[in-house]
């Protein structure tokens, strides 16, 4: 029987938890395909005393049945996936990983001189800076978009060198000559374009193929896929808060044009929620607390990023927000994140309307002392989650309750019943 596509992608400004929630739901999958985004992407898996950030390769790597799918929508950046790789050679034999990682000959492949104009586009900015993570995504989708990229496929070609070479004559060229304290700059980044080529060598050694024909087959033939998206919903090309965007689309419509599967192929959509929001780099923020609220959300959360480091801009939930990317996506499933920074934090407040398009309306709850006691979820606890799913009208799968690989509540195992809860004290027995 021929299979559906599920997909996990973040409903927020991304950081929710997604490279952990793959790697705990790929047991029930054969392969986890990567539909967009590239290096920007930090997805952190924490299990067995071992604590990995991933960037490009999928999130199913540490499970020794799993294909993972480096899809055609992705941009590649050679040298960050060799770092990678050697990075995860601690832990899985290279021979292995080679087994494990497909990647598509239509993916886009991230250029020395991409990071470059990202690093002088944004400075360009001035005050005005979007806030990138300067891993030359935004040029790279610019080079595919108007027709002058190189693709992954194109490093088997006999001119892939001369192609390489062009592009970056043709930069340079476009570059302001006003602008000339960066040209000379770029005159220097020998040692860069030698890694990069030493980088392609290894990048060789993969199975890189057709990937909409691997991954269709792969349904036709009982396969079950889980597209891993990346960033957030927010963060979207088309939808998000433009201009503080990523350069893909990150909503479930790309899971299409990332993999090359059909819009019917698209099966359960889990979307993933933090219980709070965040943000890195700028753009609106309606609930961002820009004081003791917000620093102690950072603190406790751990909320810096995997890929930058930046600290993260942190404040409340935000229902007007959530419920925009469930209407875009499709959301069937939801998944709370980070349960427990909330626990023993006082007064938590979630947005639910903005009055008169202005002020912000909040709904006040109190935290809750622990998540479980005697098998049952906590009142407070349980008050916040059922006023989520009631507002949202979608049912709530799980919620993670700290980083590691094992901190995941199944809600069926509660016997979490969607708007028909047991009781009014959120008494849910095991």
């Amino acid at each position: 029987m021929t299979q559906k596509v599920d997909v996990l992608l973040g409903l927020q400004w991304g950081d929710e938890g997604k490279g952990k929630i793959i790697d705990v739901l790929t047991p029930n999958y054969d392969i986890v395909a990567r539909f967009q985004g590239g290096p920007n992407a930090g997805h952190t898996l924490e299990f067995n005393n071992i604590k990995v950030v991933l960037h490009q390769v999928p999130s199913g790597i540490f499970h020794p049945s799993i294909a993972n799918v480096i899809g055609n929508g992705v941009v590649l950046d050679p040298v960050k996936f060799k770092n990678e790789i050697l990075m995860l050679e601690k832990y899985i034999p290279i021979q292995e990983l080679k087994k494990r990682i497909i990647i598509s000959n239509e993916a886009h492949l991230i250029l020395p001189i991409h990071i470059w104009l990202d690093k002088f586009n944004e400075e360009k900015k001035g005050v005005s800076k979007i806030g990138s993570t300067l891993c030359g995504i935004g040029p790279c989708y610019t080079d595919k978009a108007s027709r002058s990229g190189i693709r992954v496929g194109e490093i088997f070609e006999s001119n892939f060198e001369i192609k390489f070479e062009k592009l970056i004559v043709n930069h340079k060229i476009g570059i302001d000559h006003e602008n000339q304290l960066f040209f000379r700059t770029i005159e220097r980044f020998k040692d860069e374009i030698e890694e990069f080529h030493e980088s392609i060598k290894f990048l060789k050694m993969f199975s890189i193929l057709d990937t909409p024909t691997f991954l269709n087959n792969a349904r036709k033939n009982g396969k079950k896929i889980l597209a891993e998206g990346a960033q957030g919903t927010s963060l979207d090309i088309n939808f998000g808060d433009y201009p503080f965007v990523t350069s893909s689309t990150t909503v479930s419509a790309g899971v299409c044009s990332g993999l090359g599967v059909p819009p019917q192929a698209i099966g359960e959509v889990f979307g993933l929620v933090k219980a709070y929001s965040t943000r890195v780099g700028s753009g609106p923020f309606p609930t961002e607390q820009e004081n003791q609220i917000g620093e102690k959300l950072r603190q406790k959360g751990g909320e810096f990023g995997a890929t930058t480091g930046r600290a993260r801009r942190c404040g409340w939930l935000d229902l007007p927000q959530i419920n925009r990317a469930i209407m875009l996506n499709g959301v069937t499933q939801l998944i709370i994140s980070k349960v427990d920074v909330l626990t023993k934090f006082g007064e938590i407040n979630v947005l639910i309307k903005y009055d008169n398009n202005k002020d912000l309306v909040y709904k006040k709850f109190p935290s809750w002392e622990c998540i479980i006691k005697d098998n049952t979820f906590s009142e407070e606890l349980f008050k916040y989650l059922n006023f989520i799913q009631i507002k949202t009208n979608v049912p709530i799968s799980y919620i993670s309750t700290g980083p590691n690989r094992s901190d995941i509540i199944n809600m069926e195992t509660f016997g979490w019943l969607f708007k028909k809860p047991v009781c009014n004290s959120g008494r849910f027995f095991l």
